[in-house]
């Protein structure tokens, strides 16, 4: 069996809009109804998690603009006051919410967090990620953000004192002894006075542990910084390398990483961004799939900007008639993405690499389910991980295809779960 998440890769953000099957996309905007109507269907369809993605910043790198910006709604809501609507409208499935670890407070995030364990019954995850726009940055008061491999550092000892806070209570610190009055035993309860060389905090949190102690921990950097932090931290590990060699290789690197920090290799679940076209026939599937492939060939434009946020450079100087530029060398953004478009543009023209490579897609997925089913048993096979992170556009007939359409035949060979066992999301994703 394998598991099963979304990658919601706008967070709670505006979907659907301009494109087909939006529904009421004024209806939408802001309003939790699409998100709560997508966690019941994968919840019913046996998923193990939604991942909503964040950021602080307001792209403006492509043109140096705002333009492309705002003419494509690349706008976010905070996905935290989200969480617990989502888990309102369920009883399973876990909510992962992403948070920087460049800008949250420690102690701030480790509070936060804790209380929304309480609040969804132990559903919760964080996912770590260290942002990369100096805009970014400079929205939180820095001049420029932190080099690549130091703001992992710093993310390292960022996660260490958000865990040593989580820890602050001792298991059997709460007692509830009613003949004695006493709500806590005080000498179970431990001050950190931690101090760091970027992050610091006295300690104890004043929450009580909630329901899992400490919520889930996602991570998603492929760079060899970005895996080393996964690997020491996290309980499951997001994915974007491209072919089933690369998976594989993913998948082993990470085995060792984990064995190298003290941990097996399935204390950590690596699932890899597909990105499925189905049909009710293969021959749907493929005209829908070159639909699209035209659509993104129509808007270099899009294209340019997305390469743009990911790398920090500034993509619409190049002529996209020139070999593919040399960047890798130059980004402070997110590198290992950057280093596979470069790979990617050997020997071919910036148009070339724009128009057809798309960033959250380890293998093509595209046919009947049964097809489909196939495809991610065989894929899955090879590369020996854990599961795939669906980061499809979010569209009620898109979520109903993959809820109601892909996952029963998914389920009906054996490939994921019928049921969930346990009452925590931690216990459900380390079940297998």
């Amino acid at each position: 069996m394998f598991h099963l998440g979304w990658f919601l890769g706008t967070g709670f953000g505006v979907y659907g809009w301009n494109t087909p099957w939006a529904g009421n996309v004024a209806q939408d905007v802001g309003n939790p109804g699409l998100f709560a109507d997508m966690a019941a269907a994968l919840e019913r369809a046996g998923f193990d998690y939604m991942m909503l993605e964040d950021s602080s910043v307001l792209p403006d790198i492509y043109e140096g603009s705002f333009r492309h910006s705002l003419k494509v709604a690349t706008v976010r809501f905070d996905p935290l006051p989200l969480v617990p609507h989502l888990t309102r409208r369920t009883r399973h499935i876990g909510i992962i919410a992403t948070a920087a670890t460049t800008f949250y407070p420690p102690f701030l995030a480790a509070r936060l967090y804790q209380s929304l364990d309480h609040l969804t019954g132990g559903r919760v995850g964080l996912n770590l990620v260290t942002a990369s726009p100096h805009a970014a940055a400079q929205n939180y008061g820095l001049e420029q953000h932190v080099e690549h491999d130091l703001r992992y550092e710093m993310a390292d000892e960022w996660t260490r004192t958000v865990t040593a806070l989580w820890e602050s209570w001792e298991p059997d610190a709460v007692v509830l002894d009613e003949s004695t009055g006493v709500f806590a035993d005080h000498t179970k309860v431990h001050a950190l006075h931690q101090q760091g060389r970027w992050h610091s905090s006295r300690g104890p949190l004043n929450t009580i542990p909630g329901p899992q102690r400490r919520p889930v921990l996602c991570q998603a950097g492929g760079s060899p910084a970005g895996r080393d932090l996964a690997a020491a931290h996290a309980d499951t590990i997001v994915s974007a390398v491209v072919g089933v060699e690369a998976m594989r290789e993913f998948r082993e690197d990470i085995s060792r990483r984990l064995v190298a920090h003290g941990r097996r290799p399935e204390d950590a679940k690596v699932l890899f961004l597909v990105d499925p076209v189905l049909g009710d026939t293969d021959r749907a599937a493929q005209d829908r799939a070159e639909r699209k492939t035209a659509a993104m060939a129509a808007s270099l434009e899009n294209a340019l900007a997305g390469l743009s946020y990911v790398s920090g450079i500034d993509f619409s100087r190049f002529d996209p008639d020139e070999p593919f530029p040399d960047v890798a060398s130059r980004t402070n953004g997110h590198q290992s993405t950057v280093a596979d478009y470069q790979k990617a543009g050997a020997g071919k023209t910036l148009r070339e690499v724009a128009l057809t490579r798309r960033v959250a897609e380890s293998i093509p997925l595209v046919g009947s389910p049964d097809t489909v089913a196939d495809q991610m048993a065989e894929a899955m096979d090879h590369a020996g991980g854990d599961g795939f992170l669906i980061a499809s556009p979010v569209t009620r007939r898109g979520i109903s295809e993959v809820a109601d359409g892909l996952a029963p035949v998914l389920r009906r060979r054996g490939l994921i779960r019928d049921g969930y066992e346990h009452a925590t999301f931690r216990e459900n994703l380390l079940a297998f």
